[in-house]
């Protein structure tokens, strides 16, 4: 099954779409329009992305997707609350634990990640405070 957007026409719609309106204007089917990608992905630092999910200003708590090109390494830090890590692909080393796609990971507020980084490409699901200390 393809994901698509709630505003996008399955293929097969769109095609039948296509044909019927260039059987009454005598033109040719037009192609399927350009899938857009979602909300935009925000270079963080090289190497590193993010597509942000949702903010709590309360209790000062972003969700986001994360990326990280093969290779890249993110700074070590400090959590000020609680750091949910869902992996979706790839494989991410957080100090000497791998984790791959599906696992969870959980850290605790004024814990230290001290590397954080990727051989392979990946991306996960980040939850954590906007407050975090990087080192």
């Amino acid at each position: 099954m393809t994901a698509r957007t709630r505003d996008s026409p399955s293929p097969s719609l769109w095609e039948r779409l296509a044909r019927r309106i260039a059987g009454e204007t005598g033109g040719e089917p037009v192609g399927a329009p350009p899938r857009r990608p979602g909300p935009d992905w925000d270079e963080a630092a090289p190497g590193i992305s993010c597509q942000l999910l949702a903010t709590d200003t309360e209790n000062q708590r972003v969700s986001m997707l994360v990326r990280l090109a093969p290779g890249a390494e993110y700074p070590p830090h400090t959590h000020a609350g609680v750091e949910e890590v869902h992996m979706l692909d790839g494989v991410l080393i957080v100090d000497d634990r791998r984790l791959h796609p599906g696992e969870y990971l959980r850290s605790a507020a004024g814990t230290t990640d001290r590397r954080v980084f990727s051989e392979t490409g990946c991306t996960c699901v980040l939850l954590t405070s906007i407050r975090d200390v990087l080192r």
